[in-house]
């Protein structure tokens, strides 16, 4: 196998732990899981003979790419080189973590292909759809515009809301498209005409902070989509029926962010420096969680890029059914969370993060400490390995998205970091300022790889103004 001699360590005697050149060795998932037993590896091995282990004891009928880390930093070349590198004894058993990669790879956005005019005001929101084909913008303009990207060109223009739009978000499946407004207003929209299914949905007193739908997986057709505001209130509404089903009271001060997570409960976060967990038949708080010192600006799901994408992915494959699409994202999601629980993780004004499994505990898994001003915008990578964390301090960190443990700080940015973004495949992490710049870089490397200025006008969570290249951001999120 690779020219690999491997001997079980439960056949060996004595405390001894390498023999000549070879290491022993446990290869482990990014769970701790081990994959076996303990291996003796000829010190000359390197990622290609350890993804033909890999394959090997997994039975992977098709070949499958792999990346390996020793203490959460990537092995790029042979063992040997990197024990002698970085120092490391083995007279201990060398865990190696082995990380499914992406099959597809992204090609890195290296400039600005096109700008798309059209809007009057300031662009507020822009979310492509979960099949990675069209683009929709809200805008201070009052109005939200659907996008082809193919051709770059407008699809509709879609009025009805008369105030800014703040928030926009497709169902997972596609069928519709949700915008608020900082009127408190929430619109139905079909993107297959441009036009708006009944009139505006009413009931928040304060402008709309989030949106977020019921996974694909858990309802199909996607019927519910959940929205916060700075009223201190969520509410869940259903789109067949056009009205609210459910409020989720409990807050005494602004909703900041909303999820609906893929084991079918809701998360929201506020300024009274809690987090709220909801369960979604009857709209019952289940779970307080308690930590922050100051208000929670930001949530994100270790599952959020399965969530949005729904039963897509790079593949481009259509379906025929609305139970076909459930069947096809119960897969997805299954697949991407595996065997451990969903995780949360919320930035904060007190400059940390917290990561939490709220189907677990209500206490923190751990809390994530470095950043020496507010945490603006927290995000896990498509396949979950990884979580970055955007500041007003002008970095973006690393982190390991499992365990919380820090891994990387990102510099390279004048002004507070507003919103970052990841590649499809996880390899690439994009950030925006207020520096006007936007971002590329490489996570095996912990590098900036691409600069790219270009915007006339700050970069923010909720102010950019060149669609297509911000539209790129998010695109790599599809891929």
């Amino acid at each position: 196998m690779a020219d690999v001699k491997m001997m079980e360590a439960g056949e060996m005697q004595g405390s001894e732990t390498s023999s000549g050149n070879n290491v022993m060795c446990l290869l482990t998932d990014p769970e701790g899981e081990p994959l076996g037993s303990s291996l003796y590896l000829p010190q000359n091995v390197g990622p290609p003979q350890l993804q033909e282990i890999v394959n090997k004891l997994l039975s992977n009928e098709e070949r499958l790419p792999y990346a390996f880390y020793i203490s959460d930093q990537e092995l790029v070349g042979q063992l040997g080189a990197y024990l002698q590198k970085n120092k490391v004894s083995v007279e201990k058993v060398l865990r190696i973590v082995y990380q499914p990669q992406a099959i597809f790879r992204i090609r890195p956005v290296n400039r600005c292909s096109a700008t798309i005019a059209g809007h009057t005001e300031a662009v507020l929101s822009v979310v492509f759809s979960p099949d990675g084909r069209s683009l929709a913008s809200g805008s201070g303009d009052t109005t939200v515009r659907l996008w082809d990207l193919n051709t770059q060109t407008p699809l509709f223009t879609c009025s009805g809301h008369k105030n800014w739009v703040l928030s926009i978000a497709w169902s997972p499946d596609g069928k519709y498209l949700i915008s608020g407004s900082k009127a408190g207003e929430l619109i139905i929209w079909d993107p297959q005409t441009g036009r708006q299914f009944g009139s505006p949905l009413t009931g928040h007193k304060k402008w709309i902070t989030g949106i977020s739908w019921e996974p694909a997986h858990l309802q199909a057709p996607c019927r519910r989509f959940v929205s916060s505001s700075k009223d201190g209130d969520a509410r869940v509404w259903d789109v067949s029926l056009r009205k609210c089903v459910m409020s989720l009271t409990g807050h005494t001060l602004a909703v900041t962010c909303v999820k609906w997570g893929g084991d079918g409960m809701i998360y929201t976060s506020s300024q009274d420096c809690t987090i709220k967990v909801w369960e979604t038949t009857q709209g019952k708080l289940i779970r307080e969680l308690k930590g922050h010192g100051h208000w929670v600006n930001s949530l994100a799901l270790s599952t959020e890029y399965t969530l949005r994408t729904g039963p897509f992915d790079h593949t481009g494959k259509t379906y025929s059914s609305p139970e076909e699409m459930k069947a096809a994202a119960l897969e997805r999601y299954d697949k991407m969370k595996g065997n451990a629980p969903e995780r949360l993780v919320s930035g904060s004004d007190d400059f940390t993060m917290i990561l939490w499994e709220p189907s677990v505990s209500k206490h923190p898994k751990a809390r994530l400490t470095g950043h020496q001003q507010l945490v603006n915008h927290v995000y896990f990578s498509p396949d979950g390995q990884w979580l970055a964390s955007a500041s007003f301090d002008k970095s973006v960190k690393l982190w390991n998205g499992i365990t919380g443990k820090f891994v990387a700080s990102f510099r390279g940015h004048v002004g507070p970091v507003y919103q970052i973004s990841w590649s499809a495949d996880s390899r690439l992490l994009l950030s925006g300022s207020k520096d006007s710049t936007l971002k590329v870089w490489d996570i095996r490397t912990h590098r900036l790889k691409q600069d790219l200025p270009g915007h006339a006008d700050e970069i923010g969570a909720r102010m950019v103004k060149r669609l297509l290249l911000v539209g790129r951001i998010e695109y790599l999120n599809y891929g």
